[in-house]
């Protein structure tokens, strides 16, 4: 067995490459066109088409720009859904960077805290590499929402509008990621030298004083109050003044967010379906209430999600957007590249296959709005709401095929009264704690 590429494979290599004339074509496209391109399959756009059985309508698509806050313009979303058609409104935005700017502080928090938690952990352990490899990032999950809304309510997008450092997070994360690593190896220290707890308590505290300035100098400080100024589609003028963040929340979106469940699909050996699973060291708010999932077949997902839809009430999903995505279209469809004939490749791996072996994971979050059904009820396709502008897709809207949800969705947050006798019962059996690592840990 050769274990070095040598001048003679690499001639076998070749020649096999030459033997087929079809490589050749498949080359020139390619090399023109680029990969995605060339392996447009136009089928697929046929049959993918913006056209709805069930459609809500909702405000202007959101831009969450240069910054991976998808999570949170998706939960804005659902939110002011709530506020434009209880005001009569024709559109209106929620201030996603007010959510930012709670969750980069508590996420600091939370990462001091785990440092403190694990001051027993050599440098290069696992953990303590988990921990330092991101501090604190744009990215968070359902439940990491819904503590951050509990605790600071939310706010119209006038009272906290966006900033350079929220359309654009890059500079400042990185920033604090330094900082905050600097700030745990200060900790380490000061236990290793024998510090109290009241010491690194102390210490602690000032840290975060650092992170909040920073926060307010390229975010701005957050309102302590706001005002709520609108005109409906009557042209009625809406004012509610002086009310506390949370004030408004309660008013005006009237959500009980922790009634609403993370069900997820993760088809592989070590996560059973309906047992409950939870993640170690995976959070921001560090009073709040633990990320919990549902493990569920991927049809009892769409089930629950086309019940709350019918119901009026959109649905935060979170998904691979990567893998056979057109941004250009909008088109989310397992068959819109034809890579495997263009290349004369097999992929075969099946979605338990990709989360075992690191190819697929959670990375984005967006709204279902709608959903197209055959004359049995079972859906086809599906009205996606994106936050990337309206450049994109259907004027910042995407299709998705339900062969795409099948392989490549991996949580819909739904109302618990549209669970089942079954799904209920898994709320109440024991929680299964999966490592840091798991990749039902990744973010949105």
């Amino acid at each position: 067995m050769s274990k070095e590429i040598t001048q003679t494979l690499l001639g076998q290599y070749s020649q096999a490459f030459h033997a087929d004339p079809q490589n050749q074509t498949a080359c020139n496209a390619v090399m023109t066109n680029g990969l995605n391109k060339s392996c447009r399959n136009h089928s697929s756009i046929r049959q993918n088409i913006h056209m709805y059985s069930l459609s809500l309508k909702q405000g202007s698509i959101t831009n969450q720009k240069q910054s991976g806050r998808c999570w949170l313009f998706a939960a804005m979303n659902v939110m002011r859904y709530r506020i434009i058609q209880k005001c009569n409104l024709k559109d209106f935005e929620l201030s996603q960077n007010y959510m930012h700017f709670w969750d980069i502080l508590e996420k600091a928090n939370w990462f001091l805290e785990n440092i403190l938690d694990t001051l027993d952990e050599p440098t290069g352990s696992r953990t303590l590499d988990f921990l330092l490899s991101s501090p604190i990032g744009d990215g968070g999950q359902w439940d990491m929402m819904a503590n951050l809304v509990s605790k600071y309510g939310v706010v119209p997008k006038t009272s906290m509008p966006e900033s350079a450092g929220s359309e654009s997070t890059r500079e400042t994360n990185r920033l604090l990621n330094e900082l905050l690593r600097g700030d745990a190896c200060q900790l380490r220290k000061l236990a290793a030298g024998g510090a109290d707890a009241g010491a690194l308590d102390a210490a602690k505290t000032k840290m975060m004083e650092e992170v909040y300035r920073i926060l307010c100098i390229s975010l701005g400080e957050p309102p302590k109050t706001v005002d709520f100024e609108v005109r409906d589609k009557d042209d009625h003028f809406i004012q509610d003044r002086g009310l506390t963040p949370l004030e408004f929340f309660h008013k005006y979106v009237d959500m009980d967010l922790h009634d609403y469940i993370s069900l997820i699909n993760a088809p592989t050996a070590d996560k059973p379906f309906y047992h409950r699973y939870t993640v170690k060291m995976l959070g921001n708010v560090k009073e709040g209430t633990p990320v919990c999932y549902i493990n569920l077949p991927a049809e009892e997902l769409k089930a629950a999600a086309i019940a709350q839809l019918k119901d009026g009430e959109p649905v935060w999903f979170g998904c691979d957007m990567g893998p056979y995505v057109e941004r250009d279209s909008g088109i989310m469809d397992p068959g819109i590249f034809d890579f495997e004939e263009t290349l004369q490749i097999r992929l075969p791996m099946t979605k338990a296959e990709r989360l075992d072996y690191g190819q697929s994971q959670m990375t984005h979050a967006m709204v279902f709005l709608g959903v197209h059904q055959d004359a049995d009820g079972n859906p086809i396709r599906w009205r996606v709401e994106n936050s990337w502008g309206d450049t994109s897709g259907q004027k910042g809207y995407f299709v998705m095929s339900d062969e795409w949800f099948t392989e490549y969705m991996y949580q819909v947050v739904i109302h618990k009264k549209y669970l089942n006798e079954a799904q209920l019962a898994v709320l109440d059996t024991e929680t299964i704690v999966l490592k840091p690592w798991d990749p039902m840990g990744s973010l949105a």
